[in-house]
């Protein structure tokens, strides 16, 4: 990236309508969301590579409505890597980074999510695709479901195997989401596995996915464990990229900016987030009371 930042901030999508008012000004036109966000936030996840690959004029537009230093942190297709063995995957995996010419130096680390039948069995299929991967020009994080890879001996031995090829851990933390009763408004959010969280980082950065509650109270003490683990990472030189989800979209800006501060407050050393730079309409104060 032309403008290294150690700490990058954002959410899951950009193309969210419910923003209009609140994260994005009122009458705010679709064709300007990515521009709106990518001045409010430094990174964003493109998870719509997980169902449909963009061409190359769209991924270039994307890199051109964006300033020096964001970063698309975009998921590898589900065609790759939801149709068994990924071995056979390797050629598509490798026509996928065709694309990184189009993101240029707005391209961050490349994510792929493994389905929860994909188990520590098929550890030697898994190490195969990741030695194919160019690992040094193009960054690559993993996320694991399958319940036994957080289980010893082979989450010691999945860990091995990623600081050995310095590929990242996706850091999936959906705990907020399973605080309280049932609530229909996280239903959905619920299909995410509830799976411990091991925060170990394999690489020279790491990749954190929060599943935030709705209700911000029931964040806060998630948060406050992330500001301090991420104020500890970046000391020690570990880019940290940290993604907010929400089952209540609108709500995921407002956590992610209440992250930001809660870690300027901890003293860690994060760039200034460029939505402070802006001016806040009205409207946009009920977003974070």
């Amino acid at each position: 990236m032309s403008e290294a930042k150690n700490f990058l901030l954002g959410c899951a999508v950009w193309a969210y309508k419910g923003w209009i008012g609140d994260f994005y000004p009122a009458n705010s036109r679709q064709a300007d969301f990515l521009r709106l966000y990518s001045q409010r936030l430094t990174a964003v996840e493109v998870n719509s590579t997980f169902y449909a690959v963009p061409n190359k004029e769209t991924v270039r537009r994307w890199a051109a409505e964006t300033p020096p230093g964001f970063a698309f942190c975009p998921k590898l297709p589900r065609d790759l890597t939801h149709r068994g063995l990924l071995q056979p995957s390797i050629p598509g995996a490798l026509q996928f980074l065709e694309l990184r010419q189009e993101f240029g130096d707005r391209l961050g680390p490349i994510f792929m999510q493994l389905p929860p039948q994909y188990g520590p069995a098929l550890l030697d299929d898994l190490a195969s695709f990741l030695r194919a991967w160019p690992n040094k020009s193009v960054p690559l994080a993993v996320e694991v479901r399958h319940p036994d890879w957080f289980r010893e001996p082979y989450a010691g031995t999945l860990t091995s195997l990623l600081e050995q090829l310095a590929i990242g851990r996706v850091l999936l933390d959906t705990r907020p989401i399973y605080q309280g009763p049932d609530d229909p408004q996280i239903g959905n959010e619920r299909r995410k596995p509830k799976l411990p969280l091991q925060p170990t980082v394999t690489a020279p950065f790491s990749l954190v996915r929060f599943i935030s509650h709705p209700q911000r109270e029931l964040n806060q003490s998630f948060l406050e464990e992330w500001a301090v683990r991420v104020n500890t990472w970046l000391r020690q030189g570990t880019q940290v990229y940290f993604f907010v989800h929400c089952p209540i979209e609108a709500r995921s800006p407002g956590t992610a900016r209440a992250f930001q501060q809660m870690l300027e407050q901890n003293g860690a050393p994060v760039p200034p987030l460029p939505w402070n730079a802006l001016a806040v309409p009205p409207t946009q104060l009920a977003l974070f009371r």
